[in-house]
């Protein structure tokens, strides 16, 4: 490893110190100027509190502080590494990530997956064959995917494989009393609840990959290293795959990086449709149960996940071109 790569990559990790500082002080502002608290959420859902008694609530959950103060405990609490406790589960913020940070990077990884090779594959067969019918239909399958939003594809989803064609389960990550994980019929079942929410959150970014890939492949068709390749006899496929697609694939890299961050926030919506047990579902029942230091907790979590998964691809393009790294352009 080169010493102006080194040094790129550390000038990278510098900056990530204020970027993750503005997310948390962002998120806790914002978490703070939402109408409640926690101890509205329990009042309300006992039905009536006395004045006294929601005092005690706030006293216990340090609610009754200036919001400063209370972000400069949590601060000095992160340099622990202690991200806080949940008074609504009973269990320190952390360890309720690390249940949940499992199925959802399963659910991202498997939807990353599904639409990068479905995507590229669509995409080179658009540009191989451009101008054709199987062109317009994957140009039009493409359309049909950028348009439509995540959750109606979900429910559409459910309706014709878990409801009509019973060939799919549509909740949760494995059945009531199922086997153990461990097991390959534990693994197939979960493999069968993964199916229709990793296809869900793939569909909108499998047309994106479609639309990248037959552009930077129609782009790459036209330079002059194509012209001479087909000059010296090589064959149609061999042109497409080891000369356009291995050229073309730079914009697919990025948009896997910028994918990663679309793909938190959409977890949030698929995995709340099929009932998965990720942080999307997490922080969204923490919103209505006004849960600020979950909230903060997987926030912060997730967003260093995208920040270094980012990271992951700068450094991954300073590896394919070395300018990058120089400061060169």
């Amino acid at each position: 490893m080169s010493s102006s790569l080194i040094h790129y990559i550390g000038r990278r990790l510098l900056q990530l110190i204020p970027i993750v500082l503005l997310i948390v002080l962002a998120t806790y502002v914002l978490l703070r100027l939402a109408p409640g608290d926690m101890a509205d959420v329990m009042a309300g859902e006992s039905g009536s509190a006395t004045p006294e008694y929601m005092a005690e609530l706030r006293s216990q959950f340090n609610l009754n502080l200036p919001a400063s103060t209370v972000f400069i405990n949590y601060l000095r609490n992160l340099l622990h590494l202690d991200l806080g406790y949940s008074f609504r589960h009973g269990m320190p913020v952390a360890d309720l990530i690390a249940t949940r940070v499992g199925p959802t990077l399963l659910l991202m990884l498997s939807s990353i997956l599904i639409a990068a090779l479905g995507g590229i594959t669509l995409g080179v067969l658009s540009a191989r064959y451009r101008g054709s019918w199987l062109d317009e239909v994957i140009s039009a399958f493409s359309t049909i995917g950028f348009a439509t939003p995540v959750f109606w594809a979900g429910l559409v989803l459910i309706v014709v494989f878990s409801i009509h064609l019973r060939w799919l389960p549509s909740a949760g990550m494995s059945s009531i009393g199922g086997p153990p994980a461990t097991s390959l019929e534990g693994l197939l079942e979960r493999g069968k609840h993964l199916i229709l929410p990793a296809s869900t959150l793939a569909f909108f970014y499998l047309s994106i990959y479609v639309r990248i890939t037959r552009s930077a492949m129609l782009e790459v068709y036209g330079l002059d290293f194509v012209r001479t390749a087909r000059a010296k006899g090589l064959s149609e496929l061999r042109v497409s795959l080891r000369h356009v697609l291995r050229n073309a694939l730079l914009p697919v890299v990025t948009l896997t990086g910028l994918q990663l961050a679309s793909l938190l926030g959409g977890s949030i919506v698929t995995e709340t449709i099929f009932s998965w047990p990720g942080l999307g579902r997490l922080a969204f029942d923490a919103v209505f149960q006004r849960d600020i230091n979950l909230l903060l907790g997987v926030f912060l979590f997730s967003s260093l996940l995208v920040v270094l998964m980012n990271l992951m691809v700068d450094i991954l393009y300073a590896f394919l071109d070395p300018r990058i790294a120089g400061g060169r352009t």
